[in-house]
């Protein structure tokens, strides 16, 4: 349903933390412009943990309104509180977004009978097509390939955003599911690999500072010509790798402040990119053309 490089997109803030949004909408601009081929508003990447109920919404209802139905909008509203996905994911719906995100619950560790129930009274709930979210680094809760195939048969539940980066995972994902779900990269490390075993594309950070990159190479790689997808991918390698030398967003804000984009704003308990990084992310950004 939703192909390419789809961008998890940053929230940007002001260095006191309040939500800058008319720098929100030139961010949207500047990805519609460099062909971003989705937006997802307010995931993880989006600081959707520190942002409240009210905060969450209306993000969501601003990039909506920017795009104005140039591209595919997808919300994340997930949750560790099944109650608080629901909720979110009608709003999201209310809005006018094309489909949701929806991360595995954090924290409470749920079995995967619990992640099937979670998911299901969700997608049951609100008939929104719905993206699953696995990075278990982050959550400390891994779905594993056979509850994922059991939710490919919920209707209105249309892929999967693999973060692992575990590429045998992925392909017997898409060999579980076959045409009832697609699979996205989540590890832009890992991302081109992933199209190569039949991914549809990726649920990208590297894609707040390079866009225009990204595209080409998922655009490249799903039209199967690997030689120029991977040599756009040699290039952001570097970009790849230093967009995680500490907890995502830190570093991806400071680029996109660096770049101009946004300004420096993080909030509590995450904070800026420690000194000594900023040399090797600048250098990254310079191996990729984008200072």
């Amino acid at each position: 349903m939703f192909h390419g490089s789809m961008v998890a997109l940053a929230t940007p803030m002001r260095a006191d933390g309040s939500l800058d949004d008319e720098s929100l909408s030139q961010l949207v601009e500047f990805h519609i412009e460099k062909g971003t081929d989705a937006i997802v508003a307010v995931g993880t990447t989006g600081e959707s943990a520190t942002l409240d109920m009210k905060e969450h919404c209306a993000v969501i209802r601003r990039v909506v309104d920017q795009v104005k139905g140039r591209i595919p909008v997808i919300a994340g509203t997930g949750a560790n509180s099944t109650k608080e996905a629901v909720e979110l994911t009608e709003g999201a719906m209310t809005a006018g977004v094309d489909a949701c995100l929806l991360v595995t619950p954090y924290y409470n560790k749920p079995s995967q009978e619990g992640l099937f129930q979670h998911h299901k009274r969700v997608a049951d709930s609100v008939p929104i097509p719905q993206i699953l979210y696995n990075v278990p680094g982050r959550t400390a809760c891994d779905m594993l390939p056979q509850t994922v195939e059991r939710l490919a048969q919920v209707s209105n539940i249309v892929g999967i955003k693999e973060a692992t980066g575990d590429i045998g995972r992925a392909r017997e994902i898409i060999s579980r599911c076959g045409d009832s779900m697609d699979v996205y990269s989540g590890d832009d490390l890992t991302t081109l690999q992933l199209i190569e075993v039949g991914a549809k594309g990726a649920i990208s950070v590297t894609a707040n500072v390079a866009p225009a990159a990204m595209h080409e190479m998922c655009r490249l790689a799903l039209n199967g010509d690997i030689a120029a997808a991977r040599a756009i991918n040699e290039r952001l390698i570097a970009l790849h790798q230093a967009l995680f030398l500490e907890s995502n967003p830190i570093p991806v804000k400071w680029a996109l402040s660096t770049m101009g984009l946004i300004p420096d704003g993080i909030r509590l308990p995450l904070t800026t990119l420690a000194a000594e990084h900023h040399e090797a992310l600048r250098q990254a950004l310079k191996q990729a053309d984008l200072l």
